[in-house]
């Protein structure tokens, strides 16, 4: 759920500002943010997450000290969502029409005001089944930590199968605990579905 949540938290601004960088006028930003998503989203999330335990401290000043491997994840996992979710974020972006942007200069808006008013809360509103999936898959796959050797859900139940003290079912299947991981995590991804769904009832999307 740390994982998840700051995931999360974190990578959508970071996504957004992406988006927009991916669609400036200005040279670098344009670049630095088409090579950063390309190259994050040509990199699967396990070797993302082995570089983040392994080379994070190569690249922080000698005051940081040592970050722990949460930490160490967790800036894996935001790197990893925000390439994706920029993608998501310039696909509503492309979609509100050129009008709505020579409105907004027809009102005399600055560039702040424009995106902060019109165009980001119509284009987040367009892309919010696509964000909330890629949420979904982002908590799901938390569950790769457990290869870097973070102690999270699925690390927790081979712990405790691993345990003398263990009573299962018969043939040591453990059939039980990878249901109970199983439901726990279709219990967090069929709410934020439903969250999904219910935000999207109340903003109107889809409807004329």
């Amino acid at each position: 759920l740390l994982l998840a949540v700051t995931g999360i938290a974190l990578s959508f601004p970071l996504g957004v500002l992406l988006a927009l960088g991916r669609r400036s006028n200005l040279p670098v930003i344009k670049a630095f943010s088409v090579t950063y998503i390309e190259v994050i989203r040509g990199v699967p999330l396990v070797t993302l997450l082995f570089m983040g335990v392994t080379m994070l401290p190569l690249f922080l000043p000698d005051g940081l000290g040592n970050p722990s491997t949460l930490v160490r994840v967790t800036v894996a996992i935001t790197l990893f969502s925000a390439a994706y979710l920029a993608e998501n974020v310039r696909g509503g972006l492309q979609a509100i029409p050129k009008g709505q942007y020579e409105a907004a200069d027809a009102l005399g808006l600055s560039g702040f005001d424009k995106l902060r008013f019109i165009i980001l809360p119509q284009a987040l509103t367009k892309v919010i089944p696509a964000i909330v999936g890629q949420f979904i898959g982002l908590f799901m796959d938390t569950s790769l930590a457990a290869l870097v050797g973070l102690l999270e859900l699925v690390g927790v139940a081979k712990t405790v199968i691993q345990q003398p003290e263990w009573l299962g079912t018969p043939g040591g299947v453990a059939r039980e605990v990878y249901l109970f991981v199983a439901l726990v995590f279709f219990i967090f991804s069929f709410g934020m579905s439903t969250a999904s769904r219910g935000l999207e009832s109340r903003l109107g999307v889809g409807k004329r």
